[in-house]
């Protein structure tokens, strides 16, 4: 099913960029970005690190950071949104607009808010007994992954989000949520490796809480890498209407 479903985002990508040639150019590199975000997400659910994720806590914490963290940095800076509004007619577009530029959603979309559920969602996950019940329960594993999933994208939106929106706050608040985020993530990593979750052992506890100090600290640079380009560039750029969205 989870196969399925990404093959299916990648062809409705795809047929997007295809319908969408009539407004202008769109760069290749989001759609390589779509396909690779989309895959990430995929390797931590199905597939050999996923499997092996079961039996292994370090192998759980490396699918965690591909597709809790490097999934959606790719799925962000493919810009679905955008792509969307260039698609989609007028009406559809202009709804879509009325959807992203409504109060629940800037709620959820604010970083404060992001940084807290993707954080939370974390710590409840490796501080209580829910870890060990993810292995027993399918429907309680398939509910952390999506909300692992979606807070994350949610937060990285955010950060470094390149689609419109007129929620969007100046770069300077969006980095000390940033740095906060960073050190609630680290300090995490450090209670895994002292307090490790239920049911996981000692020494595997203590190579996953490696994994995710380290491999979090590398996919962190990326993100502010990018974070202070587009400090630099000027660049996202306020929500634009769906008619004039000729551009990637």
């Amino acid at each position: 099913m989870a196969g399925l479903s990404a093959l299916v985002a990648v062809i409705l990508y795809l047929e997007a960029v295809r319908l969408s040639r009539s407004r202008g150019h769109w760069p290749w590199y989001r759609s390589v970005l779509w396909t690779v975000g989309v895959a990430a997400c995929l390797a931590g659910v199905v597939g050999p690190l996923a499997e092996r994720g079961h039996t292994s806590f370090p192998a759980h914490m490396v699918s965690h950071l591909v597709m809790g963290m490097l999934g959606p940095v790719a799925l962000v800076l493919s810009a679905p949104i955008t792509l969307a509004l260039r698609t989609l007619d007028v009406v559809w577009a202009r709804r879509l607009v009325k959807v992203l530029a409504s109060a629940p959603l800037g709620f959820v979309a604010h970083p404060v808010t992001a940084a807290t559920l993707s954080l939370s969602g974390l710590w409840i996950l490796y501080s209580t007994s829910l870890f060990s019940a993810t292995h027993e329960n399918v429907a309680v594993h398939a509910a952390v992954h999506v909300h692992i999933l979606v807070s994350a994208y949610l937060f990285t939106a955010a950060i470094i989000g390149v689609d419109p929106n007129r929620h969007r706050l100046n770069v300077g608040y969006r980095a000390v949520v940033l740095v906060l985020f960073m050190a609630g993530h680290r300090i995490l990593a450090k209670r895994i490796f002292a307090h490790p979750p239920v049911g996981v052992p000692v020494d595997e506890a203590q190579q996953g809480a490696m994994v995710m100090y380290y491999g979090g600290d590398i996919l962190d640079v990326i993100v502010i890498v990018i974070l202070c380009y587009q400090w630099h560039s000027g660049r996202p750029a306020r929500l634009l209407s769906p008619t004039r969205l000729t551009r990637g």
